[in-house]
């Protein structure tokens, strides 16, 4: 088997849209119920796709709004985006087509592997951004989409997972995969 190949990884998005929560429950297998706001953490995990290892570094970001300056650590040597909202926030949902604008700017490319997730389906009497509004949006971007609940554990590795294969098809080098994945 091939060495794992390492990969840099940032989960951006408003804040409390659940970035930690979703990065805790791929990385440590827990939910995290306490809301304490992340300045910036890096998490690291290997995981398998396909036959390939990877070594993932999560750059957990503090959650960021329309004000705040896309921070330049993140354009350099980030091979992969999670772009994270709450279906159950208006407001989440409109920074993270502003974080994604901002994100286009910085980088400087058109193409950029990344996953839009809509978080916290499990919050259904809640719920004001219908999947199909996710999915228009992360087809107007050419991304990935995936709903998931950090707290139930639903598609949280399926994320990742989707990054990764991203990152591989944009680098001509898209691992053979054991199973389809299934994007929502």
């Amino acid at each position: 088997m091939p060495p794992p190949k390492i990969r840099k990884l940032a989960i951006m998005g408003f804040r409390s849209v659940g970035k930690s929560s979703l990065t805790i429950q791929f990385v440590e297998h827990q939910f995290v119920d306490a809301y304490d706001p992340t300045i910036e953490n890096t998490f690291e995990k290997i995981i398998k796709v396909g036959n390939q290892e990877f070594n993932i570094k999560i750059v957990d970001t503090a959650g960021q709004d329309e004000y705040s300056i896309f921070p330049q650590s993140l354009s350099v040597g980030i091979n992969g985006f999670v772009l994270v909202y709450s279906v159950t926030s208006q407001k989440s949902f409109e920074i993270v087509q502003i974080i994604h604008e901002k994100l286009l700017d910085t980088i400087g490319k058109v193409t950029v592997p990344i996953v839009l997730v809509g978080n916290k389906i499990d919050l259904v009497n809640d719920r004001i951004i219908t999947t199909q509004m996710g999915r228009d949006l992360a087809n107007s971007w050419n991304a990935a989409f995936i709903e998931s609940s950090a707290k139930k554990n639903e598609m949280v590795e399926t994320i990742f997972k989707a990054v990764l294969e991203l990152i591989e098809r944009n680098d001509g080098t898209s691992p053979k995969t054991d199973k389809d994945c299934t994007i929502l």
